[in-house]
């Protein structure tokens, strides 16, 4: 053993992320719906700075409802959903939307997440966005082919390109659609290493919805388990909702990596 690890305090004595990051956004009761029709059970939770959340369910369960009301595009049937002052948001969608028969580099993709509002009548980038847009071109390790066209990329390149154009905004708080869909397992790990290393090198509150759970337990540290045909809205730590009677309802036991969780708790 280390020295330095041998010096480090016993697990129970360090404090956890929440005590030591604010809180980005706070869920009170929320029920996500339309029309006035809630389609999930209340849900009760806080994001916090640096942390991972698994967002987890069949398709069709209430997951994409529930991060358009996390995100504020649409309204909650009742509940509410409270953004820390200037809190900053970036969405990163399940596949690259594109036209990739446009010839666009890398970087020019990457930079384009600045445009917002009137700002593309200014052409000129300030030093600080360019700073940004090397940023995050560095952090998702991109560099070596920020001139390549997108055409050319694997898709665990697309996928790297898409959350660095969500970099360059500088969020607090960043939701991912099914990153790794597509992904065999082994560019599954690397994606959700690079996201799990974002949020804590960035202090982002990061929420990853999938209805895979080959790798994304050795990741998150909470999950929120939502089915809106079973009446179910489970959040907490990751080994306490994998473990829960509303998991194995659904899928049966917990996968590999929320049990050695359980294992190291």
């Amino acid at each position: 053993m280390s020295p330095a690890s041998s010096a480090r305090p016993p697990r129970s004595t360090l404090p956890s992320v929440a005590e030591v990051a604010p809180t980005l956004v706070t869920l009170d009761a929320l029920r996500p719906g339309y029309d006035g029709r809630a389609l999930l059970p209340p849900v009760s939770l806080r994001l916090v700075a640096g942390e991972l959340w698994a967002l987890v369910g069949r398709n069709g369960g209430g997951k994409t409802t529930l991060m358009q009301t996390l995100l504020g595009l649409q309204a909650p049937v009742s509940g509410a959903v409270t953004h820390k002052d200037g809190l900053r948001m970036a969405y990163v969608p399940q596949r690259l939307r594109y036209d990739l028969s446009v010839p666009t580099r890398v970087t020019d993709f990457v930079a384009d997440g600045l445009e917002t509002g009137w700002r593309f009548l200014n052409p000129f980038r300030s030093a600080q966005q360019r700073a940004s847009v090397a940023e995050a071109l560095r952090d998702t390790d991109l560099e070596a082919i920020a001139l390549a066209p997108l055409s050319a990329l694997s898709e665990g390149q697309k996928q790297r390109v898409v959350i660095a154009r969500a970099l360059v905004t500088q969020p607090h708080l960043m939701v991912l659609d099914e990153p790794t869909s597509a992904m065999d397992p082994v560019n599954e790990r690397q994606i959700l290493g690079l996201i799990a290393g974002l949020s804590q090198q960035r202090a982002i509150a990061v929420m990853i919805a999938s209805h895979h759970m080959r790798a994304l337990p050795d990741f998150a540290q909470h999950a929120l388990l939502v089915d809106k045909d079973l009446g179910i809205a489970r959040a907490g730590g990751l080994r306490e909702v994998f473990q829960s009677a509303e998991f194995r309802r659904i899928y049966g036991d917990p996968p590999l990596g929320a049990q050695s969780e359980a294992q190291r708790a």
